[in-house]
């Protein structure tokens, strides 16, 4: 397996990017945006400004987009989407930003979307919400922060869960001028001092490239070597800990360049070194748990892993459709407390002719992404695949040029 790849920009800079980009006076695009559907719809929006704003399937434009309508003088939306959407909830950001002094009225059921939202100036000030809650509902607060005119004090009590998105996002304000940073081991502390206008170039993204990591891991070929461009060593993105991770499944990483800031290409090659066992606490890198999941059976790799919570509340139930879809292959998982999944390492093939499986994806990106590299070990069939338009749109031509056979 030979490949070279140009992964598609990182959207969780490109959505932090483009909010901030709307919060300033700035004339000046981000650029290497995201083309993905879930940048694509927070873009829409704020270059029309209708009055109903569908984000379709797209978690964190609900997230940004109902502080940035509370927290501007834009006018009255509404806020909806898919019919999913429509049942995942969003009580906890929108009591924070009624806290703040938001006018927000549900639609239709109380603490789901759709949202009616009149904007207005928010005086802000200081702001308690629990920790454990999706890092989205935080990072929509903090993103309104500088713009607030008292700025923002952010609380988080208990535990606090997927802490690097929290980081990539004051990173970024930082990158436009913010002065937002922890003050404490629990607060954040953003000043209302505006965001200045700058150039801005998004790194390319380091959760696409996990499912590239599983090939490697994956291949049989001990020669195998897949080249990532536009990545970047040193990476704000908590899924660039991918590579880490996959050193302990078999797969080694180097980088062109190290030099801080800069986009360079990165190598993946086989390597001997692989785990006989792997447990991991996925409460800092939740997206990668399907790729995970996957890539460990497929190894026959038993595993252990926690921090899932947030999993339930995603596009679908990630947790219960990796248990159906992984089912139909012979893997049955185990999982605990609504946070955990494991298993065991023994699968048992059904009896009978062979049949092809037909994975579902439940409308979720990362359902299709993480289950078509199995195809290197057992021939799929991967239902409505179009859903990888929501972070990764190329990703089927990206396979063909590597040289999977996809037929339609």
């Amino acid at each position: 397996m030979q490949a070279t790849v140009k992964l598609p920009a990182s959207k969780s800079i490109s959505n932090r990017a483009l909010i901030i980009h709307a919060l300033t006076a700035n004339s000046i695009q981000p650029e290497n945006l995201s083309d993905c559907d879930d940048t694509d719809v927070i873009l829409q929006a704020l270059e029309k400004m209708p009055e109903t704003i569908n984000i379709k399937a797209a978690g964190t434009a609900m997230r940004f987009m109902t502080a940035f309508l509370a927290a501007t003088e834009h006018g009255e939306h509404v806020l909806t989407g898919t019919e999913r959407m429509k049942h995942r909830p969003i009580k906890v950001l929108v009591d924070a930003l009624r806290h703040l002094g938001a006018d927000i009225r549900y639609q239709d059921e109380e603490g789901f979307p759709p949202l009616l939202i009149k904007g207005r100036r928010l005086q802000g000030g200081v702001l308690e919400i629990a920790g454990n809650v999706s890092s989205q509902y935080i990072s929509a607060l903090l993103l309104i922060g500088p713009v607030l005119h008292k700025g923002l004090t952010l609380r988080l009590t208990g535990d606090i869960i997927s802490r690097p998105y929290i980081d990539l996002t004051l990173w970024t304000m930082r990158e436009f001028g913010a002065d937002a940073e922890w003050t404490s081991v629990d607060t954040i502390t953003v000043e209302p001092k505006p965001y200045l206008a700058r150039t801005y170039y998004i790194e390319n993204d380091w959760s696409a490239a996990s499912y590239w990591y599983e090939m490697v891991a994956l291949s049989n070929d001990p020669e195998a070597e897949v080249l990532l461009e536009g990545l970047m060593d040193g990476s704000k993105q908590g899924d660039s800990g991918v590579r880490y991770l996959f050193s302990l499944l078999g797969v080694k990483t180097s980088f062109a360049s190290k030099k801080p800031g800069t986009p360079t290409t990165v190598t993946l090659r086989k390597s001997s070194n692989r785990v006989a066992r792997l447990e991991y606490d996925f409460n800092y890198m939740p997206d990668l748990a399907q790729t995970f999941v996957c890539t460990c059976c497929a190894l026959g790799i038993p595993f252990h892993f926690t921090g899932l919570q947030t999993l339930k509340i995603k596009e679908t139930d990630r947790i219960e459709a990796l248990k159906a879809e992984l089912g139909k292959l012979g893997f049955t998982l185990t999982d605990r407390n609504d946070s955990e999944l494991s298993w065991d390492g023994h699968r048992i093939l059904p009896d009978g002719p062979t049949v092809l499986p037909a994975i579902d994806t439940y409308e979720d990106h990362r359902m299709a992404l993480a289950f078509a590299p199995l195809a290197i070990t057992m021939p799929l069939c991967i239902n409505n695949p179009q859903v990888v338009t929501k972070s990764y749109p190329h990703f089927w031509s990206d396979l063909g040029k590597a040289g999977f056979t996809i037929n339609e």
